[in-house]
């Protein structure tokens, strides 16, 4: 139980990976705006629970309310002998009320996506009553990890890697990096539990790690790891990644020498795949990570969502956050060889465009980024990282 805690306790801290950096009193000042910023969005939060059922926006995506309540438990204010809320916790009882027999938690679709945010939720509030649902939650996301064509050999673009929900026999072949980063995340950060107290049948169907950084190769502009035709070692996307095997969510196009079109990489999904790997045990001086690095860092801007201009603007500062807290990275080299504070920029920049009410928002409403609540959650993640990264 004390390791579980202090696991569940290093994810609302959102990883001390980078807090052991001496304190240093430059940042006193800046923490305390963030401190104030978050406050207010947090109260704008409260202020936007639905009171019929406790959940966040719409009640068909539990994973939005489990973003929430993640950013809840990750308030820098909070101690972890707090009470939870009273918001807080009806919008844990939601996420219960979602609770499927075969351990999803979920309404109707989207069924790992929901699962997967759902379960680290649950995962950074520790209650006993909490286990079983958890282990359940884990067992389901471990389930919908793809093998295709002959098991348990990765013959398959998209084997190893995790959609919005398992395919089934009239669905084509499926996965994505954003989708696999959630469920990744999930796993990652409930594993303490699954060693304690899962069932040796459990135990023996785990992720098959090896699988899922295949699938994350699959997905890296990075010919020197990744097997597939269409990655390219152009300066423009060497090092980045793209949503999945061959495709890019990109509009952008790039014709390289030999007469293909490069698969344009861009800032939201290389973060999340950056991160996929760090949870999956590689570490900052892996060539396939500092080819990411390298990518992100000469791609670096608060402007847009590299690649994407303003789609998925607030998702890729959440993912870059998280991404670059928790590879304990304090710094990027941008391609005029300047070396950025991205902790204290972010902060900034994400200070200045908060609204007078608390939240956030992007005006490019894809990927729902038109819902305030959803946006405000993920900047709260990103500043909540941010915040724990400056200590």
């Amino acid at each position: 139980m004390k390791r579980r805690h202090l696991l569940t306790t290093a994810l609302t801290a959102s990883l001390a990976l980078c807090s052991s950096l001496p304190a240093q009193d430059k940042n006193a000042s800046l923490r305390q705006e963030l401190d104030i910023a978050i406050s207010k969005g947090l109260n704008f939060l409260k202020q936007k629970q639905n009171a019929a059922d406790g959940s966040w926006s719409t009640p068909e995506e539990p994973a939005i309310t489990g973003l929430v309540l993640t950013a809840f438990m990750g308030d820098p204010s909070r101690r972890p002998t707090d009470a939870v809320l009273p918001e807080v916790d009806k919008g844990y009882q939601f996420l219960l009320s979602k609770v499927k027999p075969d351990g999803g938690i979920y309404s109707k679709g989207r069924a790992n996506y929901n699962t997967s945010i759902a379960l680290t939720a649950l995962t950074v509030n520790p209650k006993p009553e909490y286990e079983k649902t958890i282990l359940d939650a884990r067992r389901f996301v471990v389930g919908q990890q793809n093998d295709f064509d002959k098991k348990g050999e990765a013959d398959n673009e998209f084997d190893g890697g995790i959609g919005y929900g398992k395919p089934s026999a009239d669905k084509p072949p499926r996965a994505d990096l954003s989708n696999t980063h959630f469920a990744i995340e999930a796993l990652y950060y409930s594993k303490k539990l699954f060693e304690d107290k899962a069932t040796p049948e459990d135990k023996k169907n785990e992720l098959n790690w090896g699988a899922a950084i295949k699938f994350v190769e699959r997905c890296q502009n990075l010919p020197a790891s990744n097997d597939q035709k269409w990655a390219s070692d152009d300066p423009k996307n060497k090092g980045g990644f793209i949503y999945e095997p061959g495709i890019s969510k990109s509009s952008e196009e790039v014709k390289l020498p030999d007469g293909r079109t490069a698969m344009r990489s861009y800032g939201s999904i290389s973060y999340a795949g950056m991160l996929s790997f760090i949870y999956a045990g590689l570490t900052p001086d892996d060539p396939r990570v500092k080819a990411a690095l390298q990518w992100l860092g000469e791609n670096y801007t608060l402007e847009e969502n590299p690649g994407m201009g303003q789609e998925g603007l607030y998702y890729y500062y959440h993912t870059m956050a998280k991404a670059l807290a928790v590879a304990g990275q304090t710094e990027l080299k941008t391609k005029e060889g300047k070396a950025v504070d991205w902790r204290t920029e972010l902060a900034r920049h994400l200070l200045n465009v908060q609204k007078p009410d608390g939240s956030w928002l992007n005006a490019t409403g894809r990927w729902m980024e038109n819902d305030p609540v959803l946006v405000t959650a993920y900047t709260l993640l990103a500043l909540e990282h941010v915040h724990r990264a400056l200590k």
